[in-house]
């Protein structure tokens, strides 16, 4: 079942993104993505970044989980986090 909520993009991925967050509308990490790669698609720095990022759902971290098993919660928070200098 889709659900509703928002991804927020950090650093490099805001940048890329213009915005610093927009809606969802799905049932797992990865259909989020796709909406995010298809809405886009004109941007190809979005996409590349998208490529190295790591991601937070409702504050967890994803880590090395298939993307399409991680359900999403209505009005949750998917992070986009790009790789940070320093870490």
């Amino acid at each position: 079942m889709r659900v509703s909520g928002t991804v927020r993009f950090w650093a490099a991925a805001k940048a890329a993104a213009g915005r610093a967050e927009e809606p969802y509308l799905a049932a797992t990490l990865a259909e989020a993505l796709a909406a995010v790669r298809a809405a886009h698609a004109g941007r190809p720095e979005l996409l590349r970044v998208l490529g190295m990022c790591s991601f937070l759902v409702d504050g967890d971290p994803v880590g090395t989980r298939e993307h399409a098993a991680v359900a999403l919660s209505e009005g949750g928070t998917v992070e986009v986090l790009p790789p940070f200098a320093g870490g």
